[in-house]
């Protein structure tokens, strides 16, 4: 038994529960300094790794957010002794010099309780730190289950599996956020997956670059199934441009086209930026809107109305260089083939009847993707009407959940358009964040330049998702509102 091989096993499931060191120094606000064991690496050891921390009386739960190397003679910095003896390296190594790791407390572990609990106090000096297991991380995170999704594994940790209770989730608004090429798209899809496989909520999801109905073609060419293949009875895919559609052999269940007296003065207030809007055109829009009612923009636009825009600018205070700038503007929509005159049929309530029936909607954009204005636009008509059906439909329910809409989790893209912190007050997107779960509507909003968005909306976000990001700004705003976040900044940066 003494010379049997130690198997692959043996050392998988030795290795988790490894001592990695103890704890010799550390306080609540600034984190533990834990020195490290001589057979434990410092090159094994990375930031975002999970470890557990044995207490006197309770174990912790934390991270490790930085890796240092120290000693106890600062001369061996000045003359460092001949690494070329591996007698002399030997005895040097853990007595002389060492590593050390600084961890982030986060949670307190208690088998007894239904969940970890915040922490409040720290362990004592000597509380030896290890690895966490398996068990320990689904302490915190859940174990896989009919609510639990298994989402992916920690950090330099793919033995452990991470799991996320999808019913909280969706009970507040959701981020996805990373630098460009970091797999945004890809996390979102999987977590739109789990939601549609346990029937957390049913998605509207604003798909600006096709990245999630039928297909999608990865960076190296492949082929990945988007949700309407991984689920076909569980998606349906809506879609402005159906001559693209086509070109991509994808079958749309609806196409998508909007009345041009559909767009009122509230949906221009989310193309200020984009259209060059300023605030007089903004007002006049408002204007024209009380004269005109809902026929505004198409009686605008229509050059044998100009006898009629000119006793409107006689009569009333609207400044005919307002209008004229923005008629210009207008025009620009006119190139989008959805706006059509006198359509009359309503892509909002078709949307809701599919929401209805259980049913997640894609919204493809096709090749007006790649016009801001057109998603801008649409996402913004469409889920200001929606949400107005949601809100009415909650209300009359009056406290029945039997009556009540399904839950609804809204997906978009270049949130920092949607949720700036000039017009994030104003728009239909912040008011949803604010509002948490108020009439069972929330965001999943996916987005590189998080820094971008209304502090407030950011710090209305439940679960935030981060890939890598590089930007100082970007860090301290996905950061806003979260415990020890200052210890948190080297594992994103």
């Amino acid at each position: 038994m003494a010379n049997e091989p130690i198997s692959e096993l043996d050392l998988f499931l030795s290795r988790p529960t490894r001592e990695l060191g103890m704890v010799i120094s550390g306080s609540l606000s600034k984190g533990l300094e834990v020195k490290l064991a001589s057979n434990a690496p410092v090159e094994e050891m990375a930031v975002g790794r999970y470890i557990t921390i044995e207490g006197a009386k309770l174990k912790f739960f934390g991270m490790i957010t930085d890796v240092v190397l120290d000693n106890t003679n600062p001369q061996i910095e000045k003359t460092p002794p001949d690494v070329d003896d591996e007698f002399l390296r030997e005895v040097y190594v853990g007595a002389s010099v060492f590593g050390r790791i600084h961890v982030a407390p986060m949670l307190v572990l208690d088998k007894s309780a239904d969940q970890p609990r915040p922490v409040k106090t720290i362990p004592g000096h000597f509380s030896k730190v290890r690895l966490a297991t398996e068990e320990d991380v689904n302490m915190v995170f859940g174990q896989e289950d009919e609510q639990h999704f298994h989402v992916g594994e920690p950090l330099d940790m793919e033995d452990v599996r991470v799991n996320l209770d999808l019913q909280r989730m969706v009970e507040r608004s959701v981020g996805v956020f990373g630098k460009s090429g970091t797999g945004k798209s890809f996390l979102t899809r999987l977590l739109l997956a789990g939601v549609i496989q346990r029937n957390a909520a049913v998605s509207l999801i604003f798909d600006m670059h096709n990245d999630y109905g039928w297909e999608v073609q990865t960076e190296n060419r492949t082929s990945v199934k988007g949700l309407k293949q991984l689920f076909p009875q569980q998606v349906a895919i809506f879609t402005l441009d159906e001559e693209s559609s086509r070109r991509r052999r994808v079958r749309p269940d609806f196409v998508v086209v909007l009345d041009w007296s559909d767009i009122q003065p509230e949906d221009l207030e989310m193309l200020r930026t984009t259209l060059d809007l300023s605030d007089q055109m903004i007002g006049a829009a408002y204007t024209l809107r009380r004269y005109w009612d809902r026929g505004w923009i198409k009686r605008l636009l229509d050059p044998n109305n100009k006898a009629d825009l000119e006793a409107l600018t006689e009569n009333t205070a609207i400044n005919r260089s307002s209008v004229d700038a923005l008629i210009r503007r207008l025009e620009r929509l006119t190139r989008f083939d959805f706006l059509r005159d006198s359509w009359k049929g309503d892509s909002a309530q078709a949307i809701i009847e599919y929401l209805d029936r259980g049913l997640n909607v894609v919204l493809e954009f096709g090749r007006y993707g790649n016009s801001l204005e057109a998603y801008i636009l649409v996402a913004n008509y469409l889920t200001r009407r929606i949400h107005q059906m949601y809100i009415e439909r909650v209300e009359s329910a009056l406290g029945d959940k039997a009556k009540e809409p399904p839950q609804l989790m809204i997906v978009i893209e270049e949130a920092h358009k949607f949720l700036d912190p000039q017009i994030a007050r104003q728009t239909i997107f912040g008011t949803i964040a604010r509002e948490l779960r108020k009439y069972n509507v929330t965001l999943l909003i996916v987005d590189q330049r998080p820094s971008g968005i209304d502090e407030e909306v950011m710090s209305q976000i439940g679960t935030r998702v981060t890939a890598l990001l590089d930007n100082e700004r970007d860090i301290s705003a996905v950061l806003t509102g979260v415990s020890g976040a200052s210890a948190l900044r080297e594992v994103l940066a």
